[in-house]
């Protein structure tokens, strides 16, 4: 099933150009629940939820297109990175700095945080600062946390996922460490739904591509991954407990480029569904 979160804080099921609105259903399964003290309520509780709404064909529809779509979790204690973890991305960012030396892989660096306040969802759009430096895409394959867990075998891993989508992983190029570099506000842009782990069955064997104002960038595969989706989910939470909600940025493969305001980013993954993100500049709501 693909669950989204759209307009203002509702819960739909996906079902081709349609969305089926199940904010009411899933207000009851959430009812008198004890709130977790980390994690995201609904993806606790999905199971439930499917077995509350079914197909969701029987819950009022709209227009997908007529939504604004939001990040599928809503509350992540922690949206969690791999940098440098496909190989041709290794050979590319190698080739446009020949003179860096090999630098650290993924096995080296381990993994890294973006900013909660980072996430949007696709219908928010990427919202660029620093119009002077260098920003450029980089739409990833993610992993979705289904369940609590700590220091979890490589061979259980995929028992912790609750699903997968699609993410953009934003970043302005400087000298600053990568935290901060790609954690501004709605540089991490997550959608367009999540996609239940069950009509996934290998995470690892997932093509995707994605085009700027028509122009293919990326044209990747998940099984060009260093570390695999497996490996990933057991090295963050060697460090960390994992939670209902949480995200995995999978890596960047290559083909990242620059983008500019009045740029529309569109993705394609067949096990997913499309995603469009369009991108602005900044303004400060406060000024």
């Amino acid at each position: 099933m693909r669950f989204c979160r759209f307009d203002d804080d509702r819960y739909g099921v996906v079902a081709g150009d349609k969305v089926h609105d199940i904010t009411e259903a899933v207000n009851k399964v959430l009812a008198g629940k004890k709130p977790a003290r980390w994690g995201d309520p609904m993806i606790a509780h999905l199971a439930e939820v499917r077995a509350a709404v079914g197909d969701g064909s029987t819950f009022p529809a709209k227009a997908l297109s007529s939504v604004t779509l939001l990040s599928p979790t809503a509350n992540p204690s922690k949206l969690i990175a791999a940098p440098t973890n496909y190989h041709a991305h290794v050979a590319e960012m190698r080739a446009r700095n020949p003179n860096a030396g090999p630098g650290k892989g993924i096995k080296e660096s381990g993994l890294f945080l973006k900013a909660n306040s980072a996430m949007v969802g696709p219908g928010e759009g990427v919202h660029v600062r620093f119009l002077d430096r260098l920003t450029e895409h980089e739409l990833e394959f993610m992993i979705v946390i289904g369940k609590q867990g700590s220091q979890i075998p490589e061979d259980k891993a995929l028992d912790y996922v609750a699903g997968y989508c699609l993410s953009l992983d934003m970043t302005v190029r400087g000298g600053e460490e990568r935290s901060i570099r790609k954690s501004i506000d709605s540089y991490a842009v997550i959608g367009p739904w999540l996609v239940t782990k069950d009509e996934i069955a290998n995470p690892n064997d997932v093509p995707f591509k994605l085009f700027c104002n028509g122009q293919l960038r990326h044209n990747a595969h998940t099984n060009d991954l260093i570390y695999n989706c497996q490996k990933l989910i057991a090295l963050a939470s060697d460090f960390y407990t994992l939670y209902p909600g949480d995200v995995i940025f999978t890596g960047a493969p290559a083909g990242v480029g620059p983008v500019k305001p009045g740029d529309v980013l569109t993705a394609e993954c067949a096990a997913i569904g499309p995603m469009e993100v369009k991108v602005h500049a900044y303004k400060n709501p406060a000024a």
